[in-house]
Formats: C-alpha cells, sequence, structure tokens
C-alpha cells in the first residue's frame, strides 16, 4: 500500500508537471482574451468626419490602467448595393494609424471595411485623452511587467475583435462573410487574432508572423528583457503559441529581404496553422503600409472566400522534390499560368542583405522545373504567376 500511495503521489507530480509545461509552452494563450465578452458588440459614436468616403467613429476599447478607452476608426462601405456584402477588417503596422483610404479601396471592391488606430490616437494621428498604449517598443514589450492586459498586444487584438464584432452587427454586412488583413506590426496580429477570434473566413497576414524571439528586427529588444522576461512575453504575445489554434485559410505575403520579419522565422510561422495556406514570397518586396495593400492577389484571395461569384481559385504548388540538380514542383492552375521563375541565394549572412538570383522555369504537363546552379549553400524556391498577375511560391528549401 505504501508503495502504491507513493506511485500515485509520484503520479499526480507527474500530471502536475506536465499541466505546468503545457501551460509555459503558451497552449492555452487564447484564454487571456474573453471572446464571450469580445462578441458583443461595442458601444459606437459616429461623428460627422468623412476622408475617402470613409466615416469616422469611435467604439468602446479595453479598459486601460483601470480606465476606460475609446478607439478610433474609419469605415467606408459600398454604395447602391442591394443585399449583405462582405466585410474586411483592416490592421496598420507600426507608425501607421487608421487609414481612410485603404477602408475606401476595399469599399470599392465591393466590400465594407473597418480600419482602426491601435495606438491611442484620433484624427490627425493625435493622442486621444482615453485611448489605450501607444505602439512604442516599450509599451510592446514590456508588457508582462506592466500587467498583461494593460499591454499593447493584448489591446491591440482585443480591439480588432471589438472591431469585428461591431462590423458583423451593422445592417449591411454579412456576418458570415468576413476577412482579416494587416500589415507588418498589423500582420502579427493578424497572426495573433485569427488564433483566438475563429469567426473570420480568411485571412490575410503581410510581412508579420511568429517566432520574433528567434529572429527578427527586435532581437536587442528581447536582449534587454533577459531570458525569463522573454520567455514571459512569449508565452502570452507571440503567435508560435497561437497558430496552432488557427483553422481560418490565409495568404502569407512577404519578401525575401524583409528586414523586420525574415523568411527562416516565416517558414515556422506559416507551418504553425493548421488552416489551408497559400505562400506568396517574391524577391525583394519593399515595406510599407502602401506597398503591403496595393499587391492584387490580396484582393483576389480574399475574393475566393468572401466574393465566390466574381472569384477564381489560384494556382496550387506542390513541394519542391530534387534530383541531384534538378528540382521540379507539380502545378495546378485553373487560370493559365502566365510565367514561372526559380529564385535562388547563395548568401549566408542575415536574410535582409541576401542577395537573390532569378531564373525562368520551364512549365509543362502539369509540373514546374528548373536546374540548380553548380553552387553550394544555395536557399531556393519556385513562383508561378496566372494571367491575372497573381504570383504563389512554394516554400523555401536550404541545400547545403
Amino acid at each position: 500500500m505504501l508503495r502504491f500511495r507513493r506511485f500515485a503521489a509520484l503520479t499526480a507530480l507527474g500530471i502536475a508537471v506536465l499541466l505546468i509545461n503545457k501551460a509555459a509552452r503558451g497552449e492555452d494563450a487564447a484564454a487571456l482574451w474573453d471572446m464571450q465578452a469580445l462578441a458583443t458588440p461595442p458601444k459606437v459614436t459616429w461623428t460627422e468626419e468623412t476622408s475617402y468616403g470613409a466615416k469616422a467613429l469611435y467604439y468602446e476599447g479595453e479598459p486601460y490602467k483601470g480606465k476606460p478607452t475609446r478607439v478610433f476608426a474609419y469605415y467606408a462601405a459600398p454604395q447602391n448595393v442591394t443585399g449583405k456584402v462582405p466585410a474586411m477588417v483592416l490592421v496598420h503596422g507600426g507608425g501607421g494609424a487608421a487609414f481612410p483610404n485603404w477602408a475606401g479601396l476595399w469599399a470599392k471592391r465591393g466590400y465594407a471595411a473597418i480600419a482602426m488606430d491601435l495606438g491611442g490616437c484620433g484624427p490627425g494621428n493625435k493622442r486621444l485623452d482615453d485611448g489605450g498604449p501607444t505602439q512604442s517598443d516599450e509599451e510592446k514589450f514590456e508588457g508582462p511587467a506592466a500587467g498583461l492586459k494593460d499591454a499593447w498586444p493584448y489591446h491591440a487584438v482585443a480591439n480588432i475583435i471589438r472591431a469585428h464584432s461591431l462590423l458583423r452587427s451593422f445592417e449591411e454586412v454579412d456576418p458570415e462573410r468576413t476577412g482579416l488583413t494587416g500589415i507588418s506590426w498589423g500582420g502579427y496580429l493578424t497572426c495573433l487574432t485569427v488564433g483566438v477570434d475563429h469567426r473570420f473566413k480568411v485571412a490575410v497576414p503581410v510581412y508579420g508572423c511568429g517566432f520574433l524571439q528567434d529572429n527578427s528586427a527586435w532581437l536587442n529588444n528581447f536582449q534587454k528583457l533577459g531570458p525569463d522576461r522573454t520567455r514571459e512575453w512569449v508565452r502570452h504575445f507571440d503567435p508560435s503559441n497561437l497558430l496552432g489554434n488557427c483553422k481560418t485559410p490565409m495568404l502569407w505575403m512577404n519578401g525575401t529581404n524583409d528586414f523586420a520579419y525574415p523568411l527562416d522565422s516565416y517558414q515556422k510561422s506559416y507551418r504553425l496553422a493548421k488552416s489551408d495556406r497559400t505562400l506568396c514570397v517574391t524577391v525583394r518586396m519593399p515595406h510599407g503600409h502602401e506597398e503591403g495593400w496595393k499587391p492584387k492577389e490580396i484582393g483576389l484571395f480574399v475574393d475566393g472566400f468572401l466574393a465566390a461569384e466574381k472569384a477564381k481559385p489560384f494556382a496550387k504548388v506542390s513541394t519542391i522534390r530534387r534530383q541531384g540538380a534538378e528540382v521540379s514542383a507539380a502545378v495546378t492552375a485553373d487560370v493559365p499560368l502566365k510565367s514561372a521563375g526559380l529564385h535562388y541565394t547563395t548568401g549566408q549572412g542575415v536574410w535582409k542583405d541576401r542577395k537573390w538570383v532569378s531564373l525562368p522555369a520551364k512549365t509543362a504537363d502539369g509540373k514546374i522545373s528548373a536546374t540548380l546552379p553548380a553552387e553550394k549553400g544555395i536557399v531556393f524556391f519556385f513562383t508561378v504567376t496566372d494571367e491575372r498577375g497573381a504570383t504563389v511560391s512554394t516554400e523555401h528549401e536550404a541545400l547545403e
């Protein structure tokens, strides 16, 4: 009996350790956000201001340091449309704001759209007296020390979800056809949000990803935090702990030389999501807000899930197969292909400084193929572009 009691005690201790480790890995990170509360449309106040055809508004935000907050946003909807329309939530990046022109672009495409400010600012990027945390690095990374629910990532995700709930409540919006896209830090937030709010039918993170602690533009910030506080931040606020919850189809868009979100962290991120994924990695894509919202692939991809009557599917490419120097991938395309390319680098330094070479690839019999150069240390991938100009890429592969 004594042996049994000892075994039972050890077993209980083992289970407790496993549960602690599970929490430490961030598998329950989504529980930080109360989706039941956040799914309720927030109180909204409309203003007289309009810009680019978008109307200005304020909606109720998350309490910050014990005080209520407001979030400023622009909302645009298509004109002279009968019936309910699909809708998009638009998330800006660092240094950004509520962009009325971004919302207006989606309205012209036939979507309702809301673009909110996530830095506690109002019109003209002026600080609100009742705004939430700013976009400073201190607010982004000092969160655990200040209290999790006073941290910028918590507020940003909560206020994105509140904007989504508000958007779904509008009479002209079809609540079952909503999508999410974000640029840079907005892409990072998109990756967090889809792990919490499962009502979105499609998402497009541009540049942003997870595994920031492994490789990103913010390694110095983590070094300043130290290992214990970095683990705490990652546990709650890195997308690597939430993307595993994601079941939303996603288009992942980035450039080979992005200074902030390098391809190694990017690949680990998109491999985590359990949803269908499409990649659009292109050589030296510039980094910026307008550069991040203008690629035609974003609208075409979203149409496929929210406006099926005018959508055509993207090309699908398999993983790369290699025999010696010969590499290939299977490809299927409803829209005829215009071109295919092989892109490679032999650089071994930081991703943003690597030089890439692009060569035409062959397309025949449902396959793209090319010959790798006789060099060592190659990283390479394929792209295909259809007649609409929509580009799809394979994952990148490394050949030592």
